[in-house]
């Protein structure tokens, strides 16, 4: 008589891990967004302006087209989610205090619409700066769900410093072009 049980491997099983499929519509992209970002509709935003931005080739950067003029792809997304913050109380904070700032420098001119576009300039430099780094952040956390690859493009691209006059690049994978092009159709 034989008695299977006996001649099983004495190590407990460990269960199978299956591999994430690949994100093929927008339901599963934003569950994956949901559970590897801490901002996800922040990232879903980001993802979508960069669908946006590489409509044609699935590449997005190192510069963007703005009429005439090439701005640097995270300029661009900075500049693209401004308007999201116009009504965020941090924001209003910023701009008074720029307007401090200019009236105790003795900067701010005499002429009111003349120093609403200067402090409007001021603010939108220093919204730019921290935009920059949540769209690093959020791009971060789209290369780590695996909807996004990044690199960079410019002088000595291969070093491992990221600066040198270096201009990031994202590559949206093709799944989440295919599903975020048919949701913007």
């Amino acid at each position: 008589m034989f008695q299977a049980d006996l001649f099983r491997d004495s190590r407990p099983s460990e269960p199978m891990r299956l591999a994430a499929p690949p994100p093929t519509t927008t339901v599963s992209i934003l569950e994956r967004l949901s559970t590897n970002c801490k901002r996800p509709r922040y990232a879903f935003m980001v993802l979508n302006l960069l669908v946006e931005a590489s409509q044609r080739t699935g590449s997005a950067g190192p510069y963007v087209l703005v009429g005439d003029m090439r701005v640097p792809v995270r300029d661009w997304l900075c500049d693209a989610l401004v308007p999201v913050a116009q009504r965020d109380p941090r924001r209003l904070s910023i701009e008074g205090r720029v307007r401090q700032m200019l009236e105790d420098a003795g900067a701010l001119p005499a002429d009111p619409d003349d120093a609403q576009r200067l402090v409007d300039e001021k603010v939108l430099e220093r919204i730019r700066i921290s935009g920059r780094t949540n769209v690093s952040r959020a791009v971060s956390e789209l290369v780590r769900a695996g909807l996004v690859k990044r690199h960079y493009q410019g002088f000595r691209v291969d070093h491992h410093n990221r600066g040198a006059k270096r201009q990031a690049v994202y590559v949206v994978t093709e799944p989440v072009m295919r599903a975020l092009s048919r949701a913007t159709t």
